[in-house]
């Protein structure tokens, strides 16, 4: 759907930056964003798929670049945001998209797993944030989305590390929402449930019956199925737009109604 997307020109004028961009979510969400108007800065390790999803919605008539990125690493990250401002002239939204999962519980979870995962996922978000909030400010504000989760909310037997980042992505939102907001900064927080990601997918299949490990895991939504990637990026492209200019703080929900039961 993301694809033959046909824009409104909701993000008219606006630079975005998104992280976690090759596949899934970040993919959509670029795509997306360049049909509504952005230009739209690419940032993934994935530098193949990263420069193809590029390279496509420059096929489509829209401005994109891929900056290779790890978003746990500062020199990395400063340098996308100064790719970005140097080509575009400015920053007008970041999508902290950028994630990695361990399933493991806490027990069987060693510490080399749990400083990745934190550092990608919640040490990964505040870099990004803290560089590309002045540029934001010279521009006279913006629009930050990050992308935590469910398992920021809703605890489970396994994914310790995974739970823990995502729980911080939550809360970290909420701190810079208010830390930013004399800004005209907006920062919010989506919390995916079950989304048919390329990740999602390895996962399944890498389970001893997969059929049998998708419904297991559908029984927790009362939808009974998977989303697709753009049910998210919808999400990251009403936040980001001027429709949701007194919102901020929030987290938006978007999961089949796992958390209501």
């Amino acid at each position: 759907m993301s694809k033959s997307h046909k824009g409104l020109g909701r993000l008219d004028g606006k630079v975005a930056i998104i992280t976690g961009a090759a596949s899934g979510i970040g993919d959509s969400t670029a795509r997306i964003f360049a049909a509504e108007g952005a230009s739209v800065v690419i940032g993934d390790i994935q530098t193949a798929l990263g420069e193809a999803v590029a390279q496509d919605i420059r096929e489509a008539g829209h401005q994109a670049d891929f900056v290779e990125l790890d978003v746990s690493s500062d020199a990395m990250v400063r340098n996308i945001v100064r790719h970005t401002v140097e080509r575009f002239g400015r920053i007008d939204i970041l999508i902290n998209n950028a994630g990695m999962e361990n399933s493991k519980p806490d027990i069987d979870t060693s510490e080399e797993e749990w400083d990745r995962v934190l550092d990608v996922n919640a040490k990964g978000t505040f870099l990004c944030t803290k560089h590309a909030v002045p540029h934001m400010i010279a521009g006279g504000g913006g629009a930050i989305v990050n992308i935590s989760s469910v398992y920021g909310i809703v605890g489970s037997p396994g994914f310790a590390a995974y739970h823990a980042s995502k729980g911080a992505i939550r809360t970290y939102t909420k701190a810079a929402a208010v830390a930013h907001a004399p800004h005209n900064i907006r920062v919010n927080s989506i919390h995916p449930g079950l989304i048919e990601t390329p990740q999602m997918r390895t996962m399944l299949n890498n389970q001893p019956d997969p059929a049998e490990a998708e419904a297991r895991f559908t029984a927790y939504a009362p939808v009974k199925r998977f989303a697709g990637p753009e049910a998210i990026a919808y999400g990251c492209l009403y936040l980001s737009s001027d429709e949701a200019l007194h919102v901020t703080g929030a987290e938006l929900v978007i999961d089949g109604g796992m958390v209501a039961w």
